[in-house]
């Protein structure tokens, strides 16, 4: 879909807190305090926070199936802030994939999520990670008000 407004900016992570809800195998490991199976179905509650043509902080609810190569990776975020000027709040949906050093993902507005300035908000945006990043990621949302 084509739109017409960008805007531009980077989130950090601010919070992640990862719990096994399927261990196929019993097999894994252990990072940190969290430990990943081989192979398994783990729930993530994850926080960012935005800054730039996309400022405020959100919630995420992650669900990662790790396979032993690519783990697919599906989420509900909530974010509360402004874009591109316009305030409100609103869920972005996430579908994507991980491997050992890579993320990708494809993000999309839900609609008749939003509220305030961001109600009638449409968009979308193309996620691509590679390693740790301390200034944060960069995330470019291409939307319509409407």
């Amino acid at each position: 879909m084509t739109y017409t407004r960008t805007a531009a900016a980077h989130f950090s992570v601010a919070a992640w807190e990862e719990s096994v809800e399927i261990d196929i195998d019993g097999t894994g490991s252990t990072r940190g305090e969290t430990y990943y199976p081989d192979r398994g179905v783990t729930r993530a509650h994850v926080g960012y926070t935005y800054t730039g043509d996309v400022e405020g902080s959100s919630t995420v609810s992650y669900v990662f199936a790790y396979t032993g190569a690519d783990a697919p990776i599906l989420g509900l975020e909530h974010f509360t802030g402004t874009i591109g000027g316009q305030e409100g709040s609103c869920v972005l949906r996430h579908v994507g994939s991980h491997d050992a050093t890579t993320v990708t993902a494809h993000i999309e507005v839900v609609p008749g999520m939003g509220t305030g300035g961001l109600e009638g908000l449409r968009g979308e945006a193309e996620l691509s990670i590679a390693g740790e990043a301390p200034d944060g990621y960069p995330f470019e949302l291409s939307y319509d008000l409407g």
